[in-house]
């Protein structure tokens, strides 16, 4: 029992060495890169050869947009995306509750134009992962206050901003409605500058690193929206 114990522990100190080494690396992209499309290139190009293998598999989903089996997401043991991302259109619940202040393409307060969706909401707010998918990033970066970068598969990534806490960790698989962060006291985002006092999530949705709208996939009512 107690050489089980051992090599128990031994593999654990070996993971979490892995872990340390892996936030490092991360850390030391996000200070060397100056904005977001770079930062994801030079996460993805890192990605050791297991992870990077099951983040291609993932593009084999069939992308059948028109009928996509939303029943899978209830599974809750699922490794990889239940549905291709461009399969969940008109089905994603927003990570947060909150007002809707920014949008897509419209002005970001800060006289450039808005790459994603701004949600005020409140101190403590839950943030929970809109879809499924792995955690590149998890940390601070540069404006962004705390960011969380998943990649949904297909080429994919959705950005969440502004949050005060991450909970969940780099090469972490999260389920569609996990909770992944909570929201701060205090809008700590100067890159969502919203004129609003109450902390503001940032939402952004990137397709091959570009920004795409995230309109088209939002639940149209809560009937619609689904959560793993």
């Amino acid at each position: 029992m107690n050489m089980l114990i051992d090599e128990r522990q031994k593999k654990q100190a070996v993971a979490e060495q892995a872990l340390d080494a892996e936030r490092q690396r991360a850390a030391d992209l996000a200070r060397q890169v100056d904005n977001l499309k770079d930062l994801i290139a030079k996460l993805e190009a890192g990605l050791d050869s297991a992870s990077r293998a099951a983040h291609v598999d993932s593009r084999a989903i069939e992308e059948d947009a028109t009928r996509p089996d939303l029943a899978a997401l209830k599974d809750p043991g699922r490794l990889t995306p239940a549905v291709a991302f461009a399969a969940t259109r008109g089905h994603l619940r927003l990570p947060v509750n909150g007002v809707r202040i920014r949008e897509f393409g419209g002005s970001d307060g800060v006289g450039g134009t808005q790459k994603g969706l701004s949600i005020a909401s409140h101190s403590g707010a839950e943030i929970t992962a809109p879809c499924d998918g792995w955690v590149v990033y998890a940390g601070p970066f540069r404006s962004y206050g705390q960011l969380l970068i998943l990649n949904a598969g297909g080429g994919y990534h959705v950005l969440l901003a502004g949050m005060e806490r991450i909970s969940v960790d780099l090469g972490q698989f999260v389920l569609t409605g996990e909770p992944v962060a909570v929201m701060g006291g205090s809008q700590v985002s100067a890159a969502v500058a919203s004129g609003t006092k109450q902390p503001v999530l940032y939402v952004e949705f990137r397709k091959d690193g570009t920004p795409i709208d995230p309109s088209p996939w939002w639940a149209t009512n809560e009937g619609e929206k689904v959560r793993g």
